[in-house]
């Protein structure tokens, strides 16, 4: 609990009243609860609150600014965990919906359901370090559908002055927001959605982040000695036997994750950075699959730093694991403040549990092979029964199914006096 008190002290002076600090805490505190869903009914109901207005008033008309809780979240992350070789990682993901007022929504490509779905897509920023790995910035998406449409992001709650972003301005704006506040980074990584980006590249060279950024495979590079760009794919195909070298990306769940390297030196844009600029390839030791880096740092490293850089990207899917068991896919919120709002507290629980268990690491003697460190998932499950279990008369309980209940009969009879309601008809003359 003491751990818990920590981070939200780094927030709590955000909030000017007592009543919303109060109602902050124990909204953080339902998050890492055991409730069956993140809905402010059921945080309302588990906190001991007669109805949800009060945690949906947090979410709606509260005043606190989510933008400045995000910049105390990514302070407490790199108070607790900051390294100078940290990594930062981008990456986004989708949420399915239904309906079309839920702010960003639209039917687009979602990874989580590998298809065009009736979704709303945000990228996210994760930063990664020796002693763990956690998000600190978010961006939601809103297609030109909605930006195109002043009345409907009006009717969401987007403020006047945002406009149309594509995914990598959003990741760029953010690459900014951290290393602008001096977030400890040596690199940057991201899938091919990103790594294909050459203002992205030329951002994180300006800035001296190196990177290690998965490209396609017909990404075209110039390669010492041939003259003129060609696919990368060509490139491994030529590579002789002795090119590969047999190294691990990081420790998996199932032991190290090891493939086949190769990588290639090669000549830079004119209006790109000097310094080692190299095409990584890895092949997968199964069935030979090729994936494909585009790499710079500042100064030559080995082979393995890449490889250490590539393997951390899969550290932001954990991130979105561990995040949407304590509420990330569950803003049930359609507005834009809402939705940010909601997503940075999210942020905070994560953090929370990621500084606990780079604690726990910390103090766990190395010699002690009969337990594995305590996980992110295994730490929230004995939060929630030794921390935010709590305990409420009968009367409470039944008080909530009379109100759930009674709630879901207005709905219902508003529902059916829509669908029943007769149309105006136009008189024909």
């Amino acid at each position: 609990m003491a751990e818990f008190d920590t981070g939200f002290a780094w927030i709590a002076g955000r909030f000017s009243r007592v009543e919303p600090r109060r109602r902050a805490r124990s909204f953080l505190l339902g998050l890492l609860s055991d409730v069956d869903n993140r809905s402010c009914w059921q945080l309302a109901e588990r906190a001991g609150d007669a109805s949800p207005h009060a945690m949906q008033r947090l979410l709606g008309e509260a005043v606190w600014d989510a933008d400045q809780v995000r910049d105390d979240v990514r302070g407490y992350v790199i108070d607790a965990l900051g390294d100078p070789g940290g990594v930062l990682v981008l990456d986004d993901t989708g949420d399915l919906k239904k309906g079309v007022h839920t702010v960003g929504v639209q039917r687009q490509y979602t990874g989580t359901a590998g298809r065009v779905e009736n979704a709303q897509v945000a990228v996210y920023l994760a930063y990664a370090a020796p002693g763990g790995y956690t998000l600190i910035d978010r961006e939601v998406y809103l297609p030109k559908a909605w930006t195109g449409d002043p009345d409907r992001c009006a009717a969401a709650g987007i403020p006047a002055d945002v406009e149309f972003a594509t995914k990598l301005v959003l990741a760029r704006r953010m690459i900014t927001r951290a290393l602008g506040a001096n977030v400890p980074a040596a690199w940057a990584t991201a899938d091919e959605a990103y790594g294909g980006d050459r203002q992205l590249r030329r951002d994180l060279q300006r800035h001296g982040v190196g990177y290690v950024l998965a490209v396609a495979k017909s990404h075209r590079v110039t390669a010492r000695p041939v003259d003129g760009p060609v696919r990368a794919d060509r490139l491994a195909a030529d590579l002789p036997t002795r090119a590969w070298n047999r190294l691990s990306a990081g420790a998996g769940s199932k032991g190290a994750r090891d493939y086949d390297w190769a990588w290639i030196s090669i000549s830079a844009p004119a209006d790109e950075t000097p310094g080692q600029h190299t095409l990584l390839i890895r092949r997968r030791i199964s069935d030979g699959e090729l994936a494909f880096y585009r790499c710079w740092s500042a100064r030559p490293v080995p082979l393995r730093v890449l490889v250490t850089v590539a393997g951390t990207r899969w550290s932001i899917e954990t991130c979105f694991q561990t995040g949407k068991t304590i509420g990330l896919d569950e803003p049930q919120v359609r507005r834009w403040h809402a939705w940010h709002r909601h997503v940075t507290l999210v942020m905070l629980a994560q953090a929370i549990l990621t500084v606990i268990a780079a604690r726990e690491r910390g103090d766990r003697p190395e010699a002690d092979q009969t337990l594995i460190p305590l996980t992110l998932p295994e730490i929230r499950r004995l939060f929630a029964k030794l921390i935010t279990n709590t305990v409420h008369p009968i009367s409470h309980w039944l008080a909530w199914s009379h109100w759930r209940r009674q709630h879901q009969a207005r709905a219902r009879t508003s529902h059916y006096r829509r669908r029943t309601q007769p149309t105006h008809q136009p008189t024909s003359t």
